[in-house]
């Protein structure tokens, strides 16, 4: 499909036979698409602010126990995660070392900061209303080659800012219905807000906790942008992530703080932003001999910040820049 043109009208028939086929598979309740979520909208102003986020992970759902220091395994060389076999179900088959991996991650929170050099940021579990839409998305990019890390961050930005389906503009739902079947499209509209208008948003902000405001208002901005047929990344990301740094770093999780995953093994992030993540992992020799069949799929978690003014990262089994002209040094497998 290399006419313009035709990619146009593909994309345009994509939007539209998606509607219908979520009208035709699911009766009444593919009108949700269009019209659900218009009574928040309108609705009461407790109603509003009593929506909870689409995703809900914080730092209190971090597992401490059995967290290493940065100095673990400090001096070692980490073999390729990437070239460890995949799993049919999606990540990588684990054998016992050292691996690491720089991928795509995506922000999952608006209204905040980026990742700082002394952020401690651990593992945590997808959790909230739209965990199943979130991980799909993922998941599904990974075999999308052809929709950009913009074009899903901007979806995830539209989908945490809890925008409604039919306020998407042409390009979000295109992303939508490329990466996610009827059944999770619909799964959008619960909890969907309307763009609220300047006199709504000061009287909800004002009954909101202050660390809580800028987050809540950052997110009506996105709805905003999300419905406007002519904004750019550079707009939306500047009310999805705060300029500056993180005020305060905290002590007690420093940069490079490892998690110990519920599989057994260890993990630890460290972000370059919030696109692009190093994630390494220390698979010791006597897990696998005891509980084979280990496997990481990197969208089942969040790389979560000790520090509550900076970004959530989901993360992704997508390499950056991988070289699979290299050699694991033992075999596993």
């Amino acid at each position: 499909m290399r006419n313009p043109m035709k990619k146009v009208i593909l994309s345009l028939s994509l939007i539209f036979g998606i509607t219908c086929l979520a009208q035709a598979q699911f009766g009444g309740l593919g009108k949700i698409l269009i019209d659900k979520g218009s009574e928040l909208a309108g609705g009461s102003l407790n109603k509003i602010i009593k929506q909870p986020a689409a995703i809900t992970t914080n730092f209190k759902d971090v597992q401490r126990d059995g967290k290493k220091p940065p100095s673990f395994h400090e001096g070692e060389t980490a073999q390729p995660l990437y070239l460890l076999p995949k799993a049919p179900e999606g990540g990588f088959k684990l054998c016992a070392g050292y691996y690491e991996m720089t991928n795509k991650s995506y922000c999952l929170q608006a209204g905040t900061r980026g990742p700082s050099n002394g952020d401690g940021y651990m593992l945590a579990p997808v959790l909230g209303p739209k965990q199943d839409v979130v991980i799909e998305i993922l998941k599904r990019g990974e075999s999308h080659p052809n929709v950009s890390q913009h074009d899903i961050q901007v979806l995830l930005w539209a989908i945490i800012a809890r925008t409604r389906f039919a306020d998407y503009n042409t390009q979000i739902k295109l992303t939508a219905t490329t990466l996610l079947t009827p059944a999770f499209l619909l799964k959008l509209e619960g909890g969907a807000l309307g763009i609220l208008p300047a006199n709504l948003m000061e009287k909800a902000k004002a009954q909101l906790p202050q660390p809580i405001q800028a987050v809540f208002e950052a997110e009506n901005n996105i709805r905003r942008l999300a419905a406007s047929g002519n904004s750019t990344y550079e707009e939306i990301e500047r009310y999805a992530m705060l300029a500056g740094l993180v005020p305060v770093v905290d002590n007690e999780f420093p940069s490079g703080t490892w998690s110990l995953h519920p599989d057994g093994y260890y993990i630890r992030f460290i972000p370059s932003g919030y696109s692009v993540t190093k994630t390494q992992i220390y698979v010791p020799q006597e897990l696998v001999d005891s509980k084979p069949g280990l496997v990481y799929d990197a969208p089942n978690g969040i790389a979560c910040p000790a520090n509550t003014g900076a970004q959530r990262l989901i993360q992704t089994n997508e390499p950056l820049n991988p070289n699979y002209s290299l050699k694991l040094r033992a075999k596993c497998f």
